[in-house]
């Protein structure tokens, strides 16, 4: 059966409390998840001082910062909880503090041409995700070889639409297939839709190997608001589901299955048309 890395991304939704970081990281696994995601930024390294000077907005998610020393008891509880731990890196010395943790480094969307960065997390040898949202194909294919050349030996691009939630209409899940075809990276896609079709549809008609999603354990977190989060019993389904599929292709050969042996003889007898086979009907 074919296996999706399905990535919870707890974004800004931990509320600088450990334990509600390692209750995501058992969420995210009792959900079915392979992998849970963090970001690690410093709001003055993510931010030009000029928007911080004039935005309170922005100030204000100095308050949606992790700790450093969240990183070992995340870590441990994602060893523990048999789930693979991702970060994002927002600055460049963020490659190196997470590198001790992390199993796979997730670069978003908004950094995808910052090469600096990049460069640093394919130079680690750890496997690297990079999302694509508002990026054009000449875009993509200069930060593929950044990757490559820098070292990077484990790639996946991640389709996405950075409108958060993203509408079903603006999805264009057909270009998970046109990043596949130019790159030959594997592909997958980062969901702000918050709905099941989309996800169905992008493993089982394109191929993603990976699927990204926002999660948020009770509603209180922080993004939950903007409506791109799901709820652990709303992706828990859909990931059940998603794997299901996989179970429901079989072998290709046509011949009747163990669960249809028994009502074989109780099809038309061909001499007469009527059911069951004259055989059955004798024993009856």
């Amino acid at each position: 059966m074919k296996k999706v890395n399905f990535i919870a991304e707890v974004s800004s939704n931990h509320h600088q409390d450990i334990n509600r970081c390692l209750q995501f990281v058992n969420s995210a696994k009792e959900a079915g998840c392979t992998s849970v995601k963090f970001q690690l930024f410093r709001i003055d390294q993510l931010f030009a001082p000029e928007i911080l000077k004039k935005s309170e907005t922005h100030r204000q998610r100095k308050s949606w910062e992790l700790p450093l020393d969240f990183l070992p008891k995340i870590a441990n509880e994602c060893s523990r909880a048999d789930i693979q731990f991702g970060c994002t890196p927002f600055y460049l010395d963020a490659v190196a503090e997470l590198y001790p943790f992390v199993s796979f480094y997730k670069i978003a969307s908004y950094e995808l041409t910052w090469k600096d960065l990049l460069k640093e997390c394919a130079q680690t040898g750890k496997p690297v995700i990079l999302s694509t949202g508002m990026a054009n194909m000449p875009e993509i294919v200069e930060a593929h070889q950044v990757l490559v050349q820098s070292g990077a030996k484990d790639i996946t691009l991640l389709h996405c639409n950075s409108s958060y939630p993203t509408p079903v209409a603006d999805a264009n899940l057909e270009a998970i297939r046109t990043i596949l075809n130019t790159t030959g990276a594997k592909v997958g896609w980062s969901d702000h839709t918050v709905n099941p079709g989309v996800i169905y549809r992008a493993v089982h008609k394109y191929n993603a190997e990976v699927i990204e999603f926002h999660l948020d354990i009770d509603g209180q977190g922080d993004e939950f608001k903007t409506g791109h989060c799901w709820l652990p019993s709303q992706i828990s389904s859909v990931i059940s589901t998603t794997r299901d599929g996989f179970v429901a292709d079989g072998s290709g050969i046509k011949e009747p299955s163990p669960s249809e042996i028994s009502d074989r003889l109780w099809r038309a007898d061909p001499s007469d048309g009527l059911r069951p086979f004259k055989i059955i009907r004798e024993t009856f």
